[in-house]
């Protein structure tokens, strides 16, 4: 009985210091903006010019990068790591191909962002640049849809590895139930797998678009830096995490290093709604399921 005591008092200890984390660096980010805060409040959000020398202060262009690079990379990683995590988890679970497919995504999770920059600076960029010049669009290699690629490379083994392990933990009575029925292995993965794994997936799918939404060296070195709203998912941008990759040693103080400790604390806040957002969807997933 003393040791289920200790056990819960570490947990709620636990728990207690994660929360005060949260609440420190709130409270830093929070300081360090109240200048930002006092001259530009909530317009700051919507402003569309950045320039230091006129302070002029503006988070519109980085948050329309973010927002851009982050789906455009969800929308293009989301097929091949379903695919991967199917292949993994159903079709080649065991053997020689199933140890190569799975060494590969751990490969491609261990790789370092700057590593995934230095490729998309020499290999990607010159295949975009040759791309945007068939399409008649002005042929600068770098922009958001580079950047866009380069994060969908990097957060598939993420997605997958946690689906693989969803897909390892349906009852296999009913996976056998399906096929003595005389259903085929699509029949099976379609409506009796997925439905069973879908919080899961929403998980997965939600904490994918987190390391998006927050990676940082990878996408400074091909998205272009440019501090300006995109005009097309071509187009070189800036994200809000670039931005401060970028300026963040330059900003000595005054506005301009509070307006970069701004932009910090919109990420928190945008990062923090996102994720609770996620998370009310997957209760409601989860109750969906508790009554079917």
């Amino acid at each position: 009985m003393r040791q289920d005591s200790l056990f819960n008092l570490a947990l709620y200890f636990g728990g207690f210091v994660a929360a005060m984390i949260m609440v420190i660096m709130f409270g830093i980010l929070f300081k360090g903006s109240v200048l930002s805060i006092k001259n530009f409040g909530i317009h700051f959000f919507f402003g569309e010019k950045w320039n230091p020398p006129m302070e002029k202060f503006g988070l519109l262009p980085f948050a329309v990068g973010t927002i851009l690079t982050s789906i455009f990379a969800l929308s293009l990683s989301l097929p091949f790591a379903i695919s991967l995590a199917v292949s993994l988890g159903i079709y080649c679970s065991r053997g020689i191909v199933s140890n190569i497919l799975s060494y590969l995504s751990d490969l491609l999770a261990g790789i370092p962002s700057v590593v995934y920059g230095f490729w998309g600076l020499f290999f990607l960029v010159p295949i975009v640049r040759n791309l945007e010049i068939k399409l008649g669009i002005m042929p600068f290699g770098v922009g958001i849809f580079t950047a866009s690629i380069i994060l969908a490379i990097m957060i598939i083994p993420y997605m997958s590895s946690m689906i693989v392990e969803l897909i390892k933990m349906v009852p296999r009575e009913l996976v056998e139930a399906g096929y003595s029925l005389g259903a085929t292995s699509f029949d099976v993965v379609r409506k009796i797998v997925f439905p069973y794994i879908k919080s899961g997936v929403i998980s997965g799918i939600i904490l994918a678009f987190g390391r998006a939404f927050g990676e940082t060296m990878a996408v400074t070195m091909v998205i272009g830096n440019v501090n300006s709203v995109p005009k097309s998912i071509f187009s070189p941008a800036n994200t809000m995490a670039s931005i401060i990759a970028n300026e963040f040693p330059e900003a000595s103080s005054g506005l301009y290093l509070s307006s970069i400790v701004y932009i910090g604390l919109w990420l928190f806040v945008i990062t923090f709604i996102v994720n609770l957002l996620g998370n009310l969807i997957i209760r409601k997933f989860r109750a969906g399921e508790n009554e079917f």
